[in-house]
């Protein structure tokens, strides 16, 4: 899980993982999308591969990437569990006069 975090702590990761959440897509589509380069694009994808958010399939010379569900869906479990949703949250002591 820890792979995880770190992996969607970067910006330009995080907005890769909304794009494949609509569709896989080639690396090539991905790095379009940004400013910056090959290299740095290619960097981001290894770092959501070896967290285990996408997969890869080589197709030719292409490599496209999909996101793994399960994955997405574990982080947020934990996010939702830490923030105990559903429970009542304890209510700040209120100042000031009875009446």
């Amino acid at each position: 899980m820890n792979e995880v975090f770190k992996a969607l702590s970067h910006p330009a990761r995080r907005q890769m993982v909304a794009m494949l959440r609509e569709r896989p897509m080639a690396s090539g589509e991905i790095a379009a999308a940004f400013d910056m380069a090959w290299p740095t694009v290619t960097t981001h994808l290894a770092a959501l591969k070896t967290a285990g958010l996408v997969e890869t399939e080589k197709l030719g010379t292409s490599v496209r990437y999909r996101l793994v569900i399960s994955a997405v869906e574990e982080a947020m479990a934990f996010l939702l569990g830490l923030a105990r949703v559903g429970e009542d949250a304890p209510q700040p002591a209120s100042k000031g006069v009875e009446c």
